[in-house]
């Protein structure tokens, strides 16, 4: 017996010693306190015991790693079922938006290649001021609805009228028709705005108000898309523009969707996509012709201030001389056609595309640029509808094409950082610039492109096309 003793107390075989312990806790597996061991085969052929420490340690782990693989399923779960349901939620936005849109476009296309063959349309723009203004007036629209309207809606949540919808498409086709300076950029967001937050509503917006939000930025997206065959750069545009510094990245999955599948429809329905041809190997990307395009940047920034200041100063000024919303309709069609006789040329009615695409190719008035933005302020500020984004390609590709020589630089690069540029400064979106020079352009200059955003969007300030952007992230700093 007293040989076994060290090899007994080696294994601490505590049953020899009865424990001070009720009959009922006695062969509890989970008590702390239970003195028996239970033999587990693995344990003894390694000479250990299974004590109840051990066995209620694993107790209490399996549970835990069960209820953690569980959550880690139920999320993933989740996961995939959001994902799916955005899914769907893109492709039909899309699906709706690609097809609207793939209409509008050809719509306003039509218009343009009507109203080049017939001059005289140009002298029916105060008859079809009054017509948008009475349109308005029929569909019980505020006059003055807009982007601004739109990015607030976004912002707040506020019902956005589907009414919207038809009448922004018919007015805009009306004002390119009749010689109007306007894009249809612009017109796509409230298009799309409005579509998206319709099939919004149809999810319980009032549960999940986030729901509507998104979807009412995929149709933005979509619309976008569809008329300019850039989804990418849609996408971007979107989710930066309604408060600059603050990306929306839920919105980032079901608004490329959104905008992917519009772009494929409308081109299936046979749609037109812009087309801005660039030669290559115009510059390299050496350190001279870097600071040489970040002087372009600053040019660029100067021009994206006049353009906003020239839209928000003419607006407040006509509202004041015409407050009158029939008035300043027909009043604002008669000022174009003098303006238009007087310069003894068609470029500035319209979007403008044929010029854009001269400059690309190294020609351009010293003052079209100039010229255009005065067109584009009275058609947009006297009632007509459209938007300003191409207009805004317009002035920063025919001033970066006389601009560039003059720092030695190619014309036709000058004009492409122009038109994307300006387009940056007005709407303090860099990332949907650059993006946009890639779809338009390739990535062959995207280093110069990429410098040209980044000057052009700091030296802007806070001026923007939108007065209803929002910075959620000051330009200098918290103490701007």
């Amino acid at each position: 017996m007293t040989e076994a003793m060290p090899f007994l107390q080696k294994f601490d075989i505590t049953f020899l010693r009865p424990p001070p312990i009720s009959a009922s806790s006695l062969f509890s597996a989970s008590s702390p306190h239970s003195p028996i061991a239970f033999p587990i085969p693995g344990d003894i052929i390694g000479k250990q015991f299974f004590t109840p420490q051990r066995h209620e340690r694993r107790c209490i782990l399996m549970p835990s790693i069960q209820n953690r693989f569980a959550s880690r399923a139920v999320t993933y779960l989740q996961y995939i079922r959001r994902f799916l349901k955005w899914l769907l939620a893109g492709l039909i936005i899309g699906g709706v938006c690609g097809i609207i849109g793939g209409l509008f476009a050809m719509a306003v296309e039509w218009a343009t290649h009507t109203r080049t063959h017939n001059d005289w349309l140009l002298y029916l723009l105060p008859l079809g001021g009054l017509a948008i203004a009475g349109l308005y007036r029929l569909l019980r629209l505020p006059h003055g609805l807009g982007t601004d309207e739109i990015i607030e809606t976004v912002r707040s949540q506020k019902r956005v009228p589907i009414l919207i919808a038809p009448a922004i498409f018919l007015s805009t086709t009306l004002t390119h028709l009749l010689g109007g300076s306007a894009g249809r950029e612009g017109a796509a967001l409230q298009l799309g705005g409005s579509i998206g937050a319709a099939i919004g509503d149809l999810t319980k917006p009032d549960l999940n108000r986030d729901v509507r939000r998104i979807c009412e930025l995929c149709g933005m997206a979509a619309l976008f898309a569809a008329l300019f065959g850039t989804p990418l750069t849609a996408t971007l545009f979107v989710l930066e523009i309604i408060e600059v510094g603050r990306f929306n990245t839920r919105g980032l999955l079901p608004c490329t969707i959104s905008a992917l599948t519009a772009s494929l429809v409308a081109k299936a329905i046979g749609a037109p996509a812009e087309v801005f041809p660039l030669a290559s190997g115009l510059a390299a990307a050496d350190a001279v012709t870097l600071l040489k395009t970040l002087g372009l940047g600053a040019i660029f920034a100067l021009a994206a201030i006049l353009f906003c200041s020239t839209m928000h100063v003419t607006r407040k000024c006509v509202r004041k001389v015409f407050p009158n919303h029939f008035i300043r309709a027909a009043a604002g069609g008669a000022i174009l056609i003098v303006l238009t006789l007087l310069s003894g040329t068609r470029d500035y009615n319209g979007g403008g595309a044929h010029v854009i695409v001269e400059a690309l190719a190294g020609h351009a008035r010293p003052e079209a640029f100039l010229m255009k933005l005065l067109f584009t302020a009275l058609t947009l500020t006297c009632g007509f509808k459209g938007g300003e984004i191409v207009p805004s390609f317009f002035v920063g590709s025919t001033l970066g094409c006389v601009a560039a020589p003059l720092l030695g630089l190619p014309a036709p690069l000058g004009a492409a950082l122009g038109l994307m540029g300006v387009f940056c400064g007005v709407t303090n979106a860099p990332l949907a610039s650059v993006m946009l020079s890639v779809e338009l352009f390739g990535a062959e200059y995207l280093p110069l492109f990429g410098i040209t955003a980044a000057v052009s969007f700091m030296l802007s300030g806070h001026h923007s096309l939108y007065h209803a952007q929002l910075f959620a992230q000051k330009k200098l700093g918290r103490n701007e």
